[in-house]
């Protein structure tokens, strides 16, 4: 839209598009005379707009607007010039700043809806919207703030405020507020955990920031981090871990403190994970804590937990096919009976000894497992026959100083490709295979708001040295990842979309941004960019309002 002032005096309101650097008038609205006027004109602007493009389903509340603080290029002044006396003379017209407002205030809608803003603090909320539009460091967060029409803030400010976010908890008010909009959605009876780590730029270790196993396979220190989400991906707790902890380990701390902070009692909620998490200790753990759950199982437990359907049909399956039968929950235990050729049915009361296992077979996954195994083949039989270096190879095995062929391992290989298994401790009677597995399938999005995390939000490396200052940083992270969540959850759009859409084209190499709502240029014809009276795009109809 584009309000400028006419030969007359009064204030004209168009709808113009911009393309490629040129505008085209799509509609002359009318001219207002008075501010009840403006407002009337401008939403009718807004509607006009409305129906030649996408609108997002997010309500950001509109400016007021005034006939005062629009320039008279007439007389060379304004009725209203801020800082100076009423009437004063002004310069010719000239770009003093542009900024990407509507991005600003649709991030800030959204945070405010949520009902982030309990946390009252204006720079936190400031640094949350900034993460989303362009990670960056600390120190160039006031670049993008100012870009995006902000008031300005110096670094000293930021890390003043950041030291806030532990003594005031905001971890803990934002956590409360995910929760009180998951649960409004009931999305709290499944649960999705995964775990990633994220590095430093940094040279030494101490006692957070440690080397360990790296996905990336990088040497830096690193911390690990686990993230509990709910059925759709939205963050719900998350937790912070020296760098060298075993992933295993930090499955219970989190829901435990997830529980503990919302009093969950005993609520009922199923957990996935997959099969990193798996180990007795965590089973053990949730279980007792009155928590279902459902992991991955391993490919080593098939032989066993199928030990029946083994016996008694080969390692011959149908596409689709599903067992449902137990497994140990120690590897000392037995039970499993090849004598029975029906897959014993998992009953909690019955067998204390053991989880329900769910195998499923996939004629697809085959495939692509069989590939896999004979690439593996192929790699062996090139080491046993020297034509490869000798290292580390699955079915190779040494016998009187001679690497040849591990049979057995291969041939057991072969039977298992296409199984892909899961433990769990909801009951059949509760909870079909086939829902179990469906809720497995799942944990795609909390690896895709994993994946938010890292690539759209940056959260990795980090410059921060002091526990606080990481965590206050994981706080940044994980609020900017509940309101890009719930925007490409109302908009259908990917947030990285979302953000290109709504900020303003760059100006140079800089990166300074400039704002969809350009001055226009005064020019001796009036407001318009054609000679004459602009006609609705439509009717062909003129539309005054006077």
């Amino acid at each position: 839209m584009r309000k400028v002032r006419t030969g007359s005096g009064a204030v004209a309101v168009q709808v113009v598009r911009k393309h490629r650097g040129q505008r085209t008038i799509l509609a002359h609205v009318g001219s207002a005379h008075t501010d009840a006027q403006l407002g009337i004109l401008l939403e009718r602007a807004r509607q006009i707009a409305a129906e030649d493009q996408g609108v997002l389903d997010i309500e950001v509340p509109a400016r007021t607007q005034s006939i005062d603080t629009i320039a008279d290029w007439r007389a060379g002044t304004l009725s209203l010039s801020p800082g100076g006396p009423q009437g004063a003379p002004v310069p010719a017209g000239r770009t003093a700043a542009t900024h990407s407002r509507l991005l600003y205030d649709v991030l800030g809608t959204v945070y405010d809806w949520l009902g982030f803003d309990v946390v009252d603090d204006a720079v936190f909320r400031d640094l949350v919207i900034a993460r989303i539009v362009e990670p960056t460091s600390k120190a160039d967060a006031a670049r993008v703030l100012a870009d995006l029409g902000a008031e300005a803030m110096s670094y000293r400010t930021i890390q003043r405020h950041l030291g806030k976010a532990k003594s005031n908890r905001y971890r803990e008010q934002i956590a409360a507020r995910c929760f009180t909009h998951a649960a409004d959605r009931g999305g709290l009876s499944l649960l999705l955990y995964d775990v990633t780590t994220l590095y430093f730029e940094a040279e030494n270790e101490d006692d957070l920031r440690k080397v360990g196993y790296s996905k990336e396979r990088r040497v830096d220190p690193q911390i690990v981090v686990g993230l509990l989400v709910d059925r759709s991906g939205f963050p719900l707790e998350i937790g912070c871990f020296e760098g060298n902890t075993a992933e295993t380990t930090t499955l219970i701390p989190v829901v435990t403190a997830f529980a503990e902070r919302h009093d969950l009692g005993d609520t009922p909620m199923v957990i996935a994970a997959d099969a990193g998490m798996l180990s007795a200790t965590n089973l053990a753990a949730l279980n007792d804590a009155g928590l279902g759950f459902i992991v991955g199982s391993r490919m080593t437990k098939a032989p066993g937990d199928l030990e029946s359907h083994f016996h008694w049909h080969g390692d011959v399956f149908t596409d689709g096919q599903i067992i449902d039968t137990v497994t140990p929950r120690h590897a000392n235990s037995t039970v499993n009976d090849a004598a029975h050729r029906a897959e014993p049915i998992w009953d909690p009361d019955e067998h204390t000894n053991a989880w329900r296992a769910i195998w499923a077979y996939s004629a697809k996954r085959a495939r692509r497992d069989q590939k896999t195994v004979y690439a593996q083949e192929a790699r062996a039989r090139a080491v046993i026959n020297g034509e490869r270096a000798a290292k580390s190879t699955r079915f190779v095995k040494t016998a009187a100083g001679d690497r040849i062929l591990d049979e057995a391992a291969l041939a057991r290989a072969q039977s298992l490709v296409g199984l892909k298994g899961y433990v769990t401790n909801v009951p059949a009677t509760i909870m079909p295979a086939g829902e179990v597995i469906a809720h497995y399938h799942e944990l795609w999005r909390v690896e895709r708001s994993f994946r938010m995390s890292k690539s759209d939000l940056r959260a990795r490396p980090m410059f921060h040295r002091t526990r606080d200052a990481i965590e206050a940083h994981l706080t940044i992270v994980v609020t900017a990842l509940a309101v890009a969540h719930n925007i490409q959850e109302r908009t259908g759009l990917a947030i990285a979309n979302v953000v290109k859409q709504l900020r303003a084209t760059a100006l140079g190499d800089d990166r300074h941004q400039r704002d969809h709502r350009d001055l226009p240029t005064p020019s001796p014809r009036g407001p318009t960019e054609n000679p004459g009276q602009p006609q609705h795009p439509r009717t062909g109809a003129l539309s005054q309002m006077s």
